[in-house]
């Protein structure tokens, strides 16, 4: 109950921020200003905000304005597609599903993935984010098993944040030899440990700023992202983690100047921007001498792990929600899972 308590409640504040940004209105008014609508997870708010100060000092970014609504991936998803994405002109999520839901509903054009990217504008790795000092000595992911930790994470009800955390302790079991059942055993007991699901991974970080846990399963920009803004935690980077891709999409009925944003975030500019939120950059771009503040090594802000599974690894989205997460309302894997875990 507790769970689906955080995820309704995030549902109302998606809907609440996804009307506040319709009702801003799109488009060009009088004074020749065009405004594009975002709508997307929390994470990315930072990258967007940094990226937007740079393309408004191009050509294609003079006299455009944004308007952002931000929350829960799967939320966000849903209300676009419930309000037949008015007034929604550009789309971030933590996950390629949330996007596909838009597809479906004939928002957003079926060759959305057709460029260099695949359609994923930013990208991460599974993290954990340790109280300052790390005073448990957490090390990886096996840590989070002990009886003196107290995690938490996201939940994966509304948040994609949560399945990344949820991919990346299972490839860990994986990646440590262990058969399917004692990977179950393991994700169980990380699971009885955990202290707060929360409705998005924003959240997620929210409550662990205020001591509800010691340990906090997050992407790596949002980590060095709180420790820009001054907050006090470190994060581990394990020696097997997750990459995370979240993919970006502009609406059929958007205005033109969103598709030149799309373009902008892509490119050199735009993904420096994001790295100098904590984001990994996404294709071939150079941030050699870019200082990232808050990274564990700020000259070299994002080393490569020793061992790093991806989505493709797994068989694909569509392989993965087949066996962990279903579709909307579905009871797979990880519901099975944390009911036992749970003793619901």
């Amino acid at each position: 109950m507790k769970r689906v308590i955080k995820a309704a409640a995030l549902a109302m504040t998606g809907a609440l921020a996804l009307s506040a940004c319709a009702s801003a209105g799109g488009g060009s008014d009088d004074s020749g200003t065009t405004t594009i609508n975002i709508v997307g997870f929390a994470v990315p708010e930072a990258g967007n905000k940094a990226a937007a100060v740079e393309f408004n000092k191009t050509d294609a970014g003079k006299d455009v304005k944004f308007s952002g609504a931000y929350g829960a991936s799967g939320d966000q998803s849903r209300k676009v597609v419930d309000t037949k994405g008015k007034d929604v002109d550009y789309v971030v999520f933590s996950v390629e599903p949330d996007m596909t839901r838009l597809v479906d509903a004939g928002l957003v054009a079926e060759d959305w993935q057709a460029g260099p990217n695949g359609g994923i504008v930013s990208s991460s790795v599974a993290v954990i984010a340790v109280q300052k000092g790390n005073p448990l000595g957490i090390k990886d992911w096996s840590d989070l098993t002990r009886d003196d930790v107290n995690v938490i994470t996201a939940d994966p009800a509304s948040s994609g944040a949560a399945k990344w955390n949820i991919l990346a302790l299972y490839t860990y079991a994986q990646e440590q030899g262990m058969s399917e059942d004692e990977a179950d055993a393991y994700l169980k007991d990380v699971f009885g440990n955990v202290t707060t699901w929360a409705a998005s991974g924003r959240e997620a970080t929210e409550a662990f700023k205020k001591g509800v846990g010691n340990v906090l399963i997050t992407y790596e920009n949002e980590a060095i992202l709180a420790k820009q803004n001054g907050e006090e935690l470190d994060y581990v980077l394990p020696e097997h983690t997750f990459k995370i891709e979240n993919p970006g999409a502009v609406l059929k009925d958007a205005v033109p100047a969103a598709a030149d944003w799309l373009d902008f975030i892509l490119s050199d500019d735009g993904q420096k921007a994001f790295a100098s939120k904590g984001f990994r950059p996404v294709g071939d771009v150079d941030i050699s001498g870019v200082q990232v503040e808050g990274a564990n090594d700020p000259s070299n802000p994002f080393p490569v792990p020793p061992s790093l599974s991806t989505v493709a690894d797994l068989g694909g989205w569509d392989a993965i929600n087949a066996e962990w997460f279903g579709k909307d309302g579905e009871k797979l894997r990880f519901d099975n899972l944390y009911a036992e875990a749970t003793k619901q």
